[in-house]
Parts: structure tokens; sequence; C-alpha cells
């Protein structure tokens, strides 16, 4: 199946990528990550929405109501939390890949437990804001 839809959702906190701990999450504004995916989307001639929350039940409510060919999604915080999420995005069954900037590996032990993973098509951990252009490939390239 062509991807023709794609959505990505971005979790909590990603509005302020660019200012906070640039050590882990690079330098990209939000802003910039999601003009580079609008112009790989362009290109590709893939229709694509890009959501932001800091709101776990916006989330969920987002994942309910797509109409999407293929997510991705970074949880962000919620990786490590929400039921409720994963619950959305199993009942909906809307392939995904879940994205982390960050080496999620290299970090606090509590960042290694994801409520996602075994559910996503891939994982793309690591690569900063280039992890978002890798999925983005692969969705309409593979998928």
């Amino acid at each position: 199946m062509k991807v023709k839809n794609l959505t990505v959702i971005h979790g909590p906190n990603l509005n302020l990528l660019g200012k906070r701990e640039p050590q882990h999450y690079g330098s990209a504004s939000l802003e910039e990550i999601n003009s580079r995916l609008s112009s790989e989307a362009e290109h590709a001639s893939v229709s694509i929405e890009i959501y932001q929350s800091n709101s776990e039940s916006d989330i969920v409510s987002k994942i309910q109501d797509l109409k999407s060919d293929f997510i991705i999604i970074n949880p962000a915080a919620f990786t490590h939390s929400s039921v409720s999420i994963r619950d959305a995005l199993s009942a909906m069954k809307i392939p995904f890949i879940e994205v982390h900037l960050s080496n999620v590996f290299a970090r606090e032990a509590f960042r290694k437990e994801s409520f996602f993973s075994d559910l996503a098509v891939g994982v793309i951990s690591g690569l900063g804001a280039e992890g978002y252009i890798a999925a983005f490939k692969y969705a309409v390239n593979v998928k």
C-alpha cells in the first residue's frame, strides 16, 4: 500500500526543542523539523498533517480521529507512561514508527522502557531530527 496520508505526532515538551537540553535533543526547533517534513512530503506528493500536544487526552483523541495511512510518533515522556495512547494506537491499527531524538538507551534506566515499541513497525532513537526524516522515507518508500 502506497502511503498517501501521513500524520506526525509530537508529544509533550517537544514544542521547546531548540531551547531544551540541546545536549540530548539537538538544536533544531520543532518548527524547523516540521518545515523539513513538510518539504519532504511535498516532494513525495504525500499529504502530511503535523500535530503537537502536551496533553495525553488530546493525543488520544487525535489518534482516534485519524484517517491517515501511517503515523510517525514521538511520544516523548508519554513513551514510559501512557497506556491510553498505546491503546489508541492499537485500536486504530494504523502502522506507525516510534521516533526519539535522543538515544534513550544511553540515558536513564526508565527511558529504556516504552509502551509503544512492541506495536511499532520500527523504532528510531538517537538520530536527532534526522530520525523523523528516516521514518518519513521508510513510510513513503517501503511501506
